[in-house]
């Protein structure tokens, strides 16, 4: 395992705040992974005997309903944590939706060290804090909002999670962006048609409020109707 303190996330992810003998601790009981689009590194239901953090790419929370059809629950993106600490069951299934690297530990050897490193404890009690207001929003943003609120409040979303740790503009937002989804990924996500997708991004572009210079690529124009649109 490369050297913790070298990591890209390291600021950012759980182990920040740490003092440099605990970080050499945690790095002895940790390996990174490297994760190929649509791999999956945990499975709703089963043992919870992984937890992670991500260095690289993003990842799909999901659960399956009795139909065999999927609900996408959460994303995940550099320096998010995953993985059930101190659970005996895993509650989502974890996909990498791009290419992603992620650091991992068994979570018998975690749960140890979190007990013995108060530090660490606290992150973890910060990180639940704010995966359940994240949730929170998640279920606004399906139950309630339209298409349009749906797709600006995701590009938003992603202008913010997707910026690098050195993002000069306001809030760490970033202006342009790759987006590391397709279209019917989006869809996925936020329980639209892929043509309903196109035809807001469509929209959007025509009302000058984002460009799109590729398929993949998103450019924010007119960052305050877009957060008039997201509601």
């Amino acid at each position: 395992m490369g050297s913790c303190q070298t990591c890209v996330v390291r600021n950012r992810a759980i182990c920040a705040g740490l003092e440099p003998d605990e970080v050499a601790l945690l790095n002895d009981i940790g390996r990174r992974r490297n994760l190929a689009a649509g791999e999956q590194l945990l499975w709703e239901g089963e043992s919870a005997v992984l937890v992670a953090n991500v260095i690289h790419g993003v990842l799909k929370l999901s659960n399956s309903l009795e139909d065999g059809r999927e609900q996408i629950v959460g994303l995940v993106y550099p320096s998010d944590f995953i993985g059930r600490p101190f659970g005996a069951t895993t509650p989502y299934g974890v996909e990498a939706l791009t290419d992603a690297r992620v650091c991992v530990f068994a979570q018998r050897d975690f749960d140890n060290f979190a007990r013995e490193h108060p530090r660490l404890e606290h992150k973890l009690l910060e990180r639940t804090l704010t995966e359940l207001d994240r949730t929170r929003k998640w279920m606004l943003l399906l139950g309630r909002k339209s298409a349009e609120e749906r797709l600006a409040t995701f590009l938003l979303e992603i202008s913010q999670r997707m910026a690098p740790a050195t993002c000069d503009t306001p809030e760490g937002q970033s202006e342009e962006f790759e987006m590391p989804f397709s279209r019917q990924q989006v869809g996925d996500v936020l329980g639209l048609t892929i043509e309903t997708v196109s035809r807001q991004f469509t929209k959007m572009k025509r009302d000058g409020v984002i460009d799109l210079p590729s398929r993949r690529s998103v450019v924010i124009r007119d960052r305050m109707e877009l957060e008039a649109r997201a509601g």
